[in-house]
C-alpha cells in the first residue's frame, strides 16, 4: 500500500504532559516487578513467576482494562502446563480496530552476583539508567504498556474507541515451550488488527527504531565418538586421537579462515541501508581492540543479513578437574542464526550434511536437530509501520531508524501463522548498553518515558477511526 500520514498532534501535548505526570509513579511499579524473581526455569522458584503474572494482572486492573486474567495452557506429548501468562481486554467500539500489546514478565536468571554493581532483583536508578534483573528485558515492556494505555485512557475519555488487549507472557527467557498451544487455544481473545511486541532495541539512546528484519535460528547437539571407552592418554595416546580434539577439528570447520560460516547453502539476505560503523560496533560490544571481526562486507551485513554461528556449549571438564585421560565421547551445542528468507529445516539438513562431510579422522558423529525458529521481515509501507514510525518521530524529536536484529524472536513466526492478517510491529525499549542476560541490565529511563508516549500515540490515533479497514 501507499504510505499513509497520521495526524498524531490531536493530542499530543495532552498524553506528554498525562506520560510526564505519572512516571514517578511507572518507575516505582516498575521496582515492584523487578523485586520478583520470576525466573521460569525448573530449577527455580516457579512460585515466583505465578507471583509476577498476579502482579501484572493486578496492575492492568489498576490501570483500567475491563477484564484481566491469569491463563496458561498445555503442550507436548506428556501436556506439561506451561507458565502463568496474564490476558487483559479493553474492547473496541463498533468499527474500531484492536491493538494487540505484548510484553514478558519472566526474566533471566540474575547469574553471578558477585559481577552486578547492585543487587539484580532491586531496582536501582543510578543518573539516567535503572539497573536490575528485568528491568529492561522485559518488565519495562510490561509496564511501557500499562502507562501507555492508562495515559490514553486518562486523555481520551469517551473518546477512547480503540480496543486493546495485553498478553504478558510468562515463560518467553524459558523458550516459550508452551506459546503455540496457548495462542491457539486463546485465538479469539488476542485476535487484533495490529501486534506490538516490546521486546527489541533502539538504535542507540535518543533515537529510536523499529525492528524490521529478524534472524532465524536452529540450535543442534552433535557428537562426537572415538572409542568405545575413555583410556589412559601416556598408554594410547599418539595413535588415537581424543573426542575432544576430534570434536574441537571439528567444530573449526564451520567457519573459513576469514570468519564466514562455512556451511554451504545457507542464504544470504540484502544489505540493510542502515549504516552501522566498525568503531560504534566494537564500542557497543566491547570486543577487545585487538580481536577482529568475522566475515566481510558491511557491519549491518554481517549482523541482520547474513549468517552467525556460535559454539555456545561442550561436554569437557573444566580445567580443575582434567586428567589424563582420552575421552571416548563428547558432546557440541551449535547455535545458528539464520537470513531473513531462510529455512530452519533446510538449514538443519544443511548443517547436519557438513558435519558429517567434515569428521577428521574417521570419528563417528552423530546430529540431533533442536529448537527451529524462522526469521522475519516486516514492510515499512504498510500502515502499522507507518503509524509507528510517525509516532516515533513525534515522541522523540528525531527520525526512527529500520533496522534488522541479529537476534531471534521464534514466536513471531506462530503469530503470523496464527494471525495472518495483523501487522506485527516490533519495538523495545532497550540500547546497546542494556546488557540485557548479562550482569548490571539497566534501562535509559529517558528513552522509556517516550517509549511510553510513542505507544499512547499510537492508541489516540487508531482511536480516531483512521485505521485503512479491510487491509
Amino acid at each position: 500500500m501507499t504510505p499513509q500520514h497520521f495526524d498524531l498532534e490531536k493530542y499530543h501535548s495532552a498524553l506528554e504532559n498525562s506520560v510526564q505526570q505519572n512516571f514517578d509513579r511507572t518507575l516505582s511499579l516498575l521496582s515492584d516487578l523487578v523485586a520478583i524473581p520470576s525466573v521460569a526455569w525448573e530449577s527455580f522458584d516457579l512460585s515466583q513467576v505465578r507471583r509476577s503474572a498476579e502482579k501484572v494482572q493486578q496492575l492492568a486492573l489498576d490501570a483500567g482494562f475491563e477484564t484481566a486474567e491469569i491463563c496458561s495452557a498445555t503442550y507436548g506429548a506428556d501436556q506439561k502446563e506451561g507458565m502463568p501468562a496474564v490476558i487483559a481486554q479493553k474492547r473496541a467500539a463498533e468499527g474500531y480496530p484492536t491493538i494487540v500489546l505484548y510484553a514478558h514478565h519472566d526474566v533471566q536468571p540474575a547469574g553471578d552476583e558477585e559481577l552486578w554493581n547492585t543487587q539484580p532483583f532491586q531496582a536501582t536508578q543510578q543518573g539516567d539508567r535503572l539497573y536490575g534483573r528485568g528491568a529492561a528485558d522485559d518488565k519495562a515492556g510490561v509496564m511501557a504498556h500499562l502507562a501507555a494505555f492508562s495515559s490514553a485512557k486518562e486523555v481520551l475519555g469517551d473518546d477512547f474507541k480503540a480496543g486493546v488487549t495485553l498478553f504478558i507472557e510468562g515463560e518467553e527467557e524459558a523458550g516459550s515451550p508452551s506459546f503455540t498451544a496457548f495462542i491457539e487455544k486463546y485465538r479469539q481473545q488476542l485476535a487484533g488488527d495490529v501486534i506490538i511486541v516490546a521486546d527489541s532495541a533502539n538504535w542507540r539512546t535518543g533515537v529510536p527504531a523499529l525492528t524490521t528484519s529478524l534472524r532465524g535460528v536452529v540450535s543442534a547437539t552433535f557428537t562426537v565418538r572415538t572409542a568405545d571407552h575413555a583410556v589412559h592418554s601416556g598408554m594410547f595416546g599418539g595413535p588415537m586421537v581424543d573426542a575432544y580434539t576430534a570434536g574441537m577439528r571439528l567444530a573449526a570447520t564451520l567457519h573459513t579462515d576469514q570468519g564466514e560460516v562455512a556451511v554451504q547453502g545457507l542464504h544470504i539476505a540484502p544489505e540493510p541501508e542502515v549504516e552501522y560503523s566498525e568503531s560504534q560496533f566494537r564500542e557497543d560490544s566491547g570486543i577487545l581492540p585487538s580481536t577482529e571481526l568475522l566475515g566481510s562486507g558491511s557491519i549491518g551485513g554481517r549482523l541482520w543479513a547474513k549468517p552467525a554461528l556460535s559454539i555456545i556449549g561442550m561436554d569437557i571438564p573444566s580445567v580443575a578437574h582434567s586428567s589424563n585421560t582420552m575421552a571416548a565421547e563428547t558432546r557440541v551445542r551449535i547455535s545458528l542464526r539464520l537470513a531473513p528468507g531462510d529455512d530452519p529445516q533446510r538449514a538443519h539438513q544443511k548443517l547436519e550434511e557438513h558435519l558429517h562431510n567434515h569428521a577428521p579422522w574417521g570419528v563417528q558423529v552423530e546430529y540431533s536437530a533442536d529448537e527451529a525458529g524462522l526469521p522475519f521481515q516486516t514492510d515499512t509501507a504498510e500502515a502499522g509501520s507507518q503509524l509507528a514510525l510517525q509516532a516515533m518521530k513525534t515522541a522523540w524529536g528525531v527520525d526512527p531508524v529500520c533496522t534488522g536484529l541479529g537476534g531471534s524472536i521464534p514466536f513471531i513466526s506462530d503469530l503470523k501463522n496464527v494471525f495472518p492478517d495483523a501487522q506485527i510491529l516490533i519495538t523495545g525499549i532497550e540500547d546497546p548498553d542494556t546488557r540485557a542476560h548479562s550482569a548490571n541490565e539497566s534501562l535509559y529511563l529517558p528513552d522509556f518515558e517516550k517509549a511510553i508516549l510513542a505507544e499512547s500515540l499510537m492508541i489516540a490515533q487508531l482511536s480516531q477511526g483512521s485505521w485503512p479497514q479491510g487491509e
